[in-house]
């Protein structure tokens, strides 16, 4: 920090296991990376190269090299994983990431119907080659989980090896664990976190309203997801309580 400043949450140093911020790199050119990284790559713990965009990506070794000489691990997009177990390729799908020198790897499920063992089945596999994430929850607004199969889901896929499991929220927080007006489905969340531990889980919280609900909830070092670039240094604002919408809230609970 530039200058001290009484009661303000105490935030972990890098690299962390809670208080973790995703961003969504969506195609930013090799000279945004750049400024990015100048500006916000302190507050950020990972960024993931959204849906397949790293499929079409121009200088895409070289995008990557930048986020690794930062300190910042990288990954590509479910979406891309399930391009590839759609066309029966998994295997080239691991070459892929050794190709790229990727060290993580998303699992999810969210645009395809994937039997879940079958889902718990890659997880293990690629857990021998890359640290795993895995998301849980549909892109389809109409398929709505009970919070029993939320759970069940977050269970199965941590003991089959996710280091993380993201919540679905897709990069609009629409659907779900959110509404389709962005508001949170309070009542699966509760339920969510009486079964799994919290710095297990990422919350995707693009909407800054949505980012603030999870603050006030679990606190500062939440981990929070599918964060947009230019809202890092904002979000990092929101933690310490030092924007309008949290400025009162931390001020009596820090020592």
């Amino acid at each position: 920090m530039n200058y001290p400043l009484l009661n303000v949450p105490e935030r972990p140093a890098k690299p962390r296991q809670k208080g973790l911020t995703m961003v969504m790199d969506k195609g930013l050119s090799l000279r945004q990376v750049e400024d990015f990284i100048d500006v916000a790559g302190v507050h950020t713990d990972i960024v993931k190269l959204g849906w397949a965009t790293s499929h079409v990506t121009p200088n895409l070794k070289e995008k990557l090299a930048l986020y690794k000489s930062a300190g910042i691990p990288t990954y590509f997009g479910g979406t891309l994983f399930e391009a590839f177990i759609i066309r029966n390729q998994f295997s080239d799908y691991q070459r892929v990431l050794d190709e790229y020198g990727m060290e993580y790897a998303e699992v999810s499920d969210g645009s395809i119907d994937i039997e879940h063992d079958k889902k718990c089945g890659f997880i293990s596999e690629l857990a021998k080659q890359v640290t795993v994430i895995s998301e849980v929850g549909s892109k389809d607004a109409a398929k709505i989980f009970a919070p029993y199969k939320w759970i069940k889901l977050m269970q199965a896929e941590i003991e089959a090896g996710a280091w993380k499991v993201i919540a679905e929220a897709r990069e609009g927080g629409n659907v779900g664990i959110y509404r389709g007006s962005g508001e949170v489905r309070e009542g699966l969340v509760d339920e969510i976190l009486t079964q799994i531990p919290e710095e297990t889980i990422i919350w995707e919280a693009p909407q800054k309203e949505q980012q603030v609900w999870f603050i006030k909830l679990i606190g500062s070092n939440v981990n929070l997801g599918n964060i947009a670039p230019a809202e890092v240094i904002p979000l990092e604002t929101i933690r310490l309580g030092l924007r309008g919408d949290t400025f009162d809230y931390f001020l009596n609970q820090v020592k």
